[in-house]
């Protein structure tokens, strides 16, 4: 690895001193080899663009107008994105669609600046804005899966399909929603790991934050024990363990006997909340059930396995 990032290094510091070899080359040639065919061609060619005093004394007046073109847009999209935050901040929606019109602000602002500076140089700009629809037009055949995209994004917004901040299900993966951008929407799960998916490939998704999420609790109890015995202690216990799990929206609830396992009886105890929380409540839920059932003797049963054994009568 080391070995690799001092090659990377030499590489970067040849490409420097090729780069500055080459503007000495083009600006001081007439200085370095005066008098020859060499210079004479250098000066001719490349140093025009390297005669940095002659530019500015022919063309100050330009370059002055598109410093003050670049300062003015500049200040405009700031002021634009300002306005922009402060009638998108209320909720997740309005933040989601106040980045995307940001977005499509900056790209705008951007092109009447390149046309502004164009014009101050004498830039012909409706024969080139003329071609640039031509070109654009041609271009666009080849950027359908862009705009496909963009339409896509525009859709899951304005529909209110998701926002930012919920949490949802695509393509089997499972997290909150971090960004939804013109092209591609990004999905976050709990392990840190990023989505990265185009938005019209978001054919099917499912909305967990659209209502509520069930936190499920499943206990195992003995044959042995009263089911009926602790059906009524776990439905006296469940108002106390709302009360240490404040995430808990509504619920938690007995949902009754899940299954009957083979070597214990499954309960049920359900409790809706956020989707941001369904892990932890479901994990402390687990912890809560568990204690209520050592304070009164009721035991989880380990997995059992009976054998029958066959006896044989001996004449």
């Amino acid at each position: 690895m080391e070995e690799k990032k001092s090659r990377l290094d030499l590489h970067k510091w040849i490409v420097l001193g090729i780069i500055i070899v080459f503007i000495l080359v083009g600006s001081l040639a007439g200085v370095l080899f005066p008098g020859t065919a060499f210079a004479s061609v250098i000066d001719s060619s490349i140093g025009k663009f390297f005669d940095i005093v002659s530019l500015i004394e022919n063309n100050y007046i330009n370059i002055l107008e598109s410093m003050a073109i670049i300062l003015f847009v500049g200040i405009l999209f700031y002021v634009i994105s300002v306005v922009i935050k402060l009638f998108t901040r209320k909720n997740s929606r309005s933040t989601t669609i106040g980045i995307l019109i940001t977005s499509i602000a900056k790209f705008a602002c951007m092109i009447v600046a390149l046309i502004l500076i164009l014009s101050a140089w004498n830039v012909p700009t409706p024969t080139l804005l003329a071609g640039a629809g031509i070109v654009g037009l041609a271009v666009s055949f080849g950027a359908q899966g862009l705009l496909e995209d963009v339409f896509a994004g525009l859709s899951i917004i304005f529909e209110k399909q998701f926002v930012v901040g919920n949490f949802v299900e695509v393509s089997g993966f499972r997290g909150e929603v971090i960004e939804i951008g013109p092209r591609n929407t990004r999905v976050k799960n709990i392990f840190g790991n990023i989505l990265i998916i185009a938005n019209s490939d978001i054919r099917e998704i499912i909305n967990l934050s659209e209502d509520l999420s069930s936190a499920i609790s499943e206990i195992s109890i003995e044959y042995s024990a009263d089911i009926d015995k602790v059906e009524e202690i776990i439905k006296s216990s469940l108002p106390q363990i709302k009360e240490k799990i404040p995430e808990i929206i509504k619920g938690p609830r007995y949902d009754g006997v899940e299954q009957l396992g083979d070597s214990a009886v499954v309960v049920r105890v359900v409790a809706h909340c956020e989707e941001k929380d369904r892990i932890n409540v479901r994990r402390v839920l687990n912890k809560e059930l568990k204690r209520v059932l050592d304070e009164n003797g009721i035991n989880i049963p380990f997995p059992q396995l009976v054998i029958h054994q066959a006896i044989q009568n001996k004449e």
